[in-house]
């Protein structure tokens, strides 16, 4: 039964760009006196920002506009998450970077890592290390080295102080958080479905900055709303549409290109298993331990991104997925030139295909729409083979 609802977040950017709602909450804490530190990847541990009373801000960009700009000092033939972030900088059209008092970088991939060095001397920039083989008895000592030293740039940059207790507490609100946000995720496994990837996606993209006690609201109603559905007995998209989980690298902004031509091409996502969708309120960080820091290190290396190696966690998180969202089939997007990403797809793919005998498609794309009917005929012949 397919009826008008209420949206899960039902505001004045209700229908535009998730970035709206996040931008004009970044300007509110801005006007409150709060000091903005913008991360660019998952690994940034967000509760050490927000117990030195820090507003953490995503970064990264997925715009085709500002390309151009950028292919003037970067290669053509770099990943366009990359180029996009880098372009919106020189240009000064990215109002993420312009309203950021610092800048936190880590080095998931060496493109990134290049273009720090171009942006460094902008803003008070810290890179962190990141241990790129997490089951090494090392990798944890070295990322609580690394958190302690961001620590002290925080602290040198804002002169501000977070102590364990501090540290503590933001770890238990993101943990509250976290399961808030797991609990309205179920809703995505149900069959026939009761929600779509715009919402979801509003949903994750908003919690990605704001903290536990801020969103908690917000994740309450839109519970209470999913439920209500649920009851009611609606079903989101066609009767009987192909389920789709969608994996890969970070997907946003003209990215989401993808996610639309699986729509028009009659499925239903009902799985974001990537960093900007369902991953990072997979699991919680362990509280009440004698180093919070260390809780930290340990978490935020469970992360199964594909700069780690070797990243068997993705094969086995992706199962977990499987089996909680019953995906019809398996598309797994590659941003161009993101090779570790790239490269992975060919377990990723074996994965899907030979334990759990879904189809697979492996997309390569860019953030323009020079693709989009070739895009479309592939995931038609993906979908009728579900």
């Amino acid at each position: 039964m397919n009826t008008t609802v209420e949206p899960l977040i039902n505001d004045e950017y209700t229908g535009d760009l998730p970035t709206k709602r996040v931008l004009a909450y970044l300007q509110t804490k801005r006007k409150e006196g709060k000091k903005i530190a913008g991360v660019y990847c998952g690994y940034a541990p967000a509760e050490l920002i927000r117990a030195m009373d820090i507003v953490p801000a995503t970064l990264c960009a997925f715009s085709n506009a500002t390309i151009e700009a950028a292919e003037t000092v970067l290669p053509a033939n770099l990943c366009p998450l990359i180029k996009s972030s880098y372009g919106f900088i020189i240009t000064d059209t990215c109002p993420f970077y312009g309203i950021s008092d610092a800048v936190i970088g880590e080095t998931t991939c060496d493109g990134k890592k290049k273009m720090f060095e171009l942006i460094m001397d902008r803003k008070p920039t810290y890179i962190m290390d990141l241990p790129q083989l997490p089951d090494e008895k090392e990798a944890v000592a070295n990322w609580t080295v690394m958190i302690r030293k961001l620590q002290k740039f925080l602290e040198a940059t804002f002169n501000v102080r977070a102590t364990d207790e501090q540290i503590e507490d933001a770890i238990k609100d993101t943990n509250r958080k976290n399961a808030m946000m797991r609990k309205a995720i179920a809703f995505a496994a149900l069959d026939p479905p009761v929600v779509g990837w715009k919402e979801m996606y509003d949903l994750t993209f908003l919690a990605q900055g704001v903290n536990g006690a801020e969103i908690k609201s917000v994740l309450s109603e839109a519970i209470e709303k999913l439920e209500k559905r649920r009851e009611a007995g609606y079903v989101y998209g066609p009767d009987r549409a192909p389920r789709v989980l969608v994996t890969g690298c970070p997907i946003a902004g003209d990215a989401q290109k993808v996610f639309n031509v699986i729509e028009e091409a009659g499925g239903v996502i009902v799985a974001l298993d990537a960093c900007s969708g369902f991953k990072p309120y997979a699991t919680d960080i362990e509280e009440d331990t004698d180093d919070p820091v260390k809780a930290l290190a340990e978490r935020y290396l469970k992360i199964p991104c594909s700069c780690m190696t070797p990243n068997a966690r993705r094969l086995t998180e992706m199962t977990r997925m499987i089996d909680t969202f019953k995906p019809d089939a398996v598309v797994d997007v590659v941003l161009q030139a993101c090779h570790s990403y790239n490269i992975e797809s060919h377990k990723v793919g074996e994965h899907a295909q030979k334990n759990h005998g879904l189809p697979f498609l492996k997309i390569v794309t860019d953030f323009s729409q020079s693709d989009v009917g070739q895009l479309r005929t592939r995931v038609e012949a993906l979908l009728e083979s579900c």
